[in-house]
């Protein structure tokens, strides 16, 4: 939706006992300066007009539950040139009760088609909708420790996905880090995710089969650069701390592109 036809319909007041609970629920949004908390209600209120919810099977959407996944979504572009139009290839915004199991297919190098289910808590889709668990969304007030946050999850995905891709690189901004062209800017982005990546992967593995301490991030992030991008974005905005210790050059690839410091 343009930004203009949007402008046309007033965003919604978030009433301030609600606004303060869910900050009181989700401490890292509260934990920023209080222009950025600000900043967070106005594009939360407008996420909301923009945005359609659906309960699935049965799942009632509350104001609470509309709320806490604003306010979520909206943290990754608050300082992202364009805002809300990075998630304006969908409407709907789809929530279950808890995880759900989907039904995959994949293809092997022989061509051989293999079927299997995979329970999933959330789910971003090229040009589609979001799908989350609500389960887990009340799971990310208590796992900001863990770096884990499934609705910071699926929306870094629908920005990765913003230029077509889901390939771990969003688009990037003219000169990002100092590169020329898009070109360089993209190769710039992608060695040093990938050098994280190669990293954390080696680590998982020493992990699994070697017993070996486990890496702090979700181990989920060795599956691939894109399943690597959206954890670590998780991590990012949840834990900043950590993810600093853990993944230096990525704290300043992310603040490069999620702060405009490109």
């Amino acid at each position: 939706m343009k930004r203009w036809l949007r402008s046309l319909r007033p965003a919604p007041v978030i009433p301030d006992a609600a606004w303060q609970a869910v900050l009181a629920r989700y401490p890292f949004l509260s934990e920023r300066p209080a222009s950025d908390v600000e900043r967070l209600r106005q594009l939360s209120a407008q996420f909301l007009r923009d945005k359609r919810f659906h309960g699935a099977q049965g799942f009632v959407i509350t104001d609470e539950v509309a709320l806490a996944v604003a306010t979520q979504a909206v943290l990754p572009v608050l300082h992202l040139p364009g805002d809300l139009d990075w998630y304006d290839d969908f409407v709907g915004v789809v929530v279950h009760k808890s995880e759900v199991v989907a039904p995959r297919q994949v293809m092997d190098e022989a061509g051989v088609v293999h079927e299997y289910d995979e329970v999933v808590a959330g789910e971003a889709m090229q040009h589609g909708p979001v799908m989350l668990s609500w389960q887990d969304v009340l799971a990310s007030s208590v796992t900001q420790s863990d770096g884990y946050n499934v609705v910071i999850h699926e929306f870094a995905h629908k920005i990765d996905m913003r230029d077509g891709l889901a390939d771990g690189c969003p688009p990037l901004p003219a000169g990002f880090g100092g590169t020329r062209g898009s070109r360089a800017a993209k190769a710039h982005w992608n060695e040093t995710l990938s050098a994280a990546y190669t990293a954390f992967r080696e680590k998982t593995i020493m992990a699994e089969r070697f017993g070996a301490e486990a890496p702090w991030l979700d181990d989920y992030a060795a599956e691939s650069t894109t399943e690597f991008f959206a954890v670590a974005c998780e991590a990012y905005f949840v834990n900043r701390a950590r993810f600093g210790e853990e993944f230096p050059t990525l704290l300043e690839l992310f603040d490069q592109f999620f702060l405009g410091g490109g």
